[in-house]
Parts: structure tokens; C-alpha cells; sequence
């Protein structure tokens, strides 16, 4: 009894800290949201572009740049990333995914060339930091944590609200019908080029931008950071995908899509302490983390599959019923035609 209370008294401290990390690769997230299901883009980028925001803005903060400058020159870092692979997919044919994979390479270098080492820290006691992980551990005040927590959470409100109203745009509007159909798009007088660029720039600034935030919240930037990235980005969107279309239902719609994306990643690094707190070793996190995703891309298979063996089973049967009916009614008929020609 008294290593449950520890064990739950350790997750109640972690907790706060747990749902601004989730909030800030919930930004990620909302990045790779962008192009796996907006666009239906399987991109890697983000692996590198994360590491590649991080360190842009703990390099340019070390040296003086007020933050807020800083974060936004690790947005368009990200974008510049964005651009590389957006360019080799459009402009030289190469496949998305390869695109990305080699996007994705190129920066681990283009890391090094900013900072010259693996890691870059950065002090919250030396710098004016946005967010930092010191004021979400336990012994904090209360309003530390909630300014912390509220930090990370009007990043991420913020960044919903811009991009519901971007894809109500022409622009957005047209992603969205190219990511659907991209033959029909064409023929509609769609430039499925430049909407796929303008995606995969977006995409990757979100990125950026969230490594940015994770970099100061962190304390440090690291050539590896985003290492397996992808994998906690599909994990908070088809999380939060699930969640949506069980909660929602048919209210489900766009500006639901994102916010529960958001959520999808708290969700993850929840249920990512509870496991820890279980007795599951740090060194297979990255195992655990492919089996949620695994876990959820499966789930909407099986409803779909479900719900169609069903519809099969229920077709069958109405068959059966009618084809029982109609021998039926044959059946009276003859008995009644026969009758007649014995009455006659």
C-alpha cells in the first residue's frame, strides 16, 4: 500500500511537467498532422527539423538575441527544411519519403555547422527563458507551475487558432483538396505543387518552432533530440484521432481534428509515465512508443473491419429472409393453382 501512495504521489508530481512536455510536442504534432493527414505526405523530415529549430535558437539566445526573435528564427529554420524536401519532391521527382529521409540526413550536418558540438545548453538562471522545466518539478509554487503549464498551453491555442483559420482559406482550402484528391485538384486548375510546398514549409516551422520551445524547456539542444520524432508525431495524431471520432462522434470536425492532435500527445506522455511508474525500463521507450502506434493505427482498421462483417452478416441474412419468402409464396401459389385443377 504505502509504494502505491509513493508511486502515486511521484505521478501527481511529474504530472504538471508531463502535460507541457506533451504540449509542446503537441506542436510537433499539429506539424506532422499537417502533412500525414492534411496532405497525405509521409514525411521525415521532422526528425531533423526539430534538433534543427532547438539548436538554432539556444545558439542565437546564447548569444544575445531576445527570445522571441530567436524562436521565430527557428520557425523559418524549420521552413527552410520544409522547403529542402518539398523542393527534391516537386521540382527532381524524388519520392516524399525519400525526400524527406535525405532532408532528414543533411541536417544532422547542418546541426553540427551551427553549434560545432552534440549539445548546447542553455540556462534558465542566465537567460529570460519562455518555458523551463525547473518551474513544473515538485516543491515549486503553485503559480510557477501554472504559468508554466498556461505558458506552453497559449503557444498551442494560439497555433489552432492560425491554422483554423489559414485552411479556411483559398490556400488551405486547396491543400486540403489536393491531400483528398490530387488528380482531381489538377484537374480544377489546382498548382498541387505549390500547395504541397506551402504544406511541407508549414509543417516543418511548427516543428521548428516546437523544438525551439522543447530546447528552453529542456535545458539544452541535442544533435539526437529529434530522434524518433515521427514516431511520437503519428502517436499524439492517431491518439488523438481515436479519441476524437469516440468523444466527438460526428461533431468531429477540423478545428476538433487539431485541438485533439494537441491532445493526443498529453495523452501519450501520460500513459508514457504510468508505464514507467509500472516498472518498464527508460531504455525501451522507443519499443513502447512504436507499439502505440501500432495500437491505434490498428484500431480504426478493426472498427471499419467490424462494422463491415457485420454489414456483410446482416445482408446475408436479409437475403436469406427474402429468398425464404419468396420460396414461400411460391410454394402457396402452387398448392393454390393445384387446388383450383382438382376443384375443376
Amino acid at each position: 500500500m504505502d509504494l502505491f501512495l509513493q508511486k502515486l504521489s511521484t505521478f501527481g508530481n511529474a504530472l504538471p511537467g508531463d502535460i507541457t512536455q506533451g504540449l509542446i510536442w503537441g506542436i510537433m504534432a499539429i506539424g506532422v498532422f499537417i502533412t500525414y493527414k492534411i496532405l497525405d505526405f509521409a514525411d521525415l523530415t521532422v526528425d531533423g527539423t526539430l534538433g534543427l529549430g532547438g539548436v538554432t535558437a539556444v545558439v542565437l539566445i546564447t548569444n544575445g538575441v531576445p527570445v522571441p526573435v530567436a524562436m521565430l528564427i527557428a520557425f523559418l529554420a524549420g521552413c527552410m527544411a520544409g522547403l529542402c524536401t518539398a523542393l527534391l519532391n516537386t521540382m527532381l521527382g524524388i519520392p516524399g519519403i525519400l525526400a524527406g529521409i535525405l532532408t532528414q540526413l543533411a541536417l544532422y550536418s547542418v546541426y553540427l555547422d551551427i553549434n560545432g558540438k552534440a549539445n548546447a545548453p542553455v540556462s534558465v538562471d542566465k537567460f529570460p527563458l519562455v518555458i523551463s522545466s525547473r518551474y513544473v518539478t515538485a516543491g515549486n509554487e503553485a503559480g510557477d507551475i501554472i504559468r508554466t503549464v498556461g505558458t506552453a498551453l497559449i503557444f498551442v491555442v494560439v497555433i489552432i487558432a492560425v491554422l483554423y483559420w489559414f485552411f479556411g482559406t483559398e490556400y488551405g482550402m486547396a491543400i486540403r483538396a489536393n491531400g483528398c484528391n490530387s488528380a482531381m485538384s489538377k484537374a480544377e486548375g489546382i498548382n498541387t505543387k505549390r500547395t504541397t510546398i506551402i504544406a511541407l514549409v508549414l509543417s516543418n516551422g511548427m516543428v521548428g518552432l516546437a523544438g525551439a520551445l522543447l530546447a528552453q524547456y529542456q535545458g539544452f539542444a541535442d544533435v539526437n533530440m529529434g530522434r524518433g520524432a515521427i514516431v511520437i508525431g503519428l502517436a499524439a495524431v492517431i491518439i488523438g484521432m481515436v479519441l476524437g471520432e469516440v468523444i466527438l462522434r460526428k461533431h468531429f470536425n477540423f478545428i476538433g481534428r487539431l485541438s485533439f492532435t494537441a491532445l493526443g500527445a498529453i495523452v501519450y506522455f501520460v500513459v508514457l509515465r504510468i508505464v514507467m511508474l509500472i516498472g518498464l525500463s527508460t531504455d525501451n521507450t522507443k519499443m513502447f512508443s512504436a507499439i502505440i502506434v501500432a495500437l491505434f493505427l490498428a484500431v480504426p482498421y478493426l472498427q471499419k473491419t467490424s462494422k463491415t462483417s457485420f454489414a456483410k452478416a446482416g445482408r446475408r441474412s436479409l437475403a436469406a429472409i427474402s429468398q425464404e419468402s419468396e420460396n414461400l409464396t411460391s410454394a402457396l401459389k402452387n398448392s393454390v393453382t393445384a387446388g383450383n385443377k382438382e376443384g375443376k
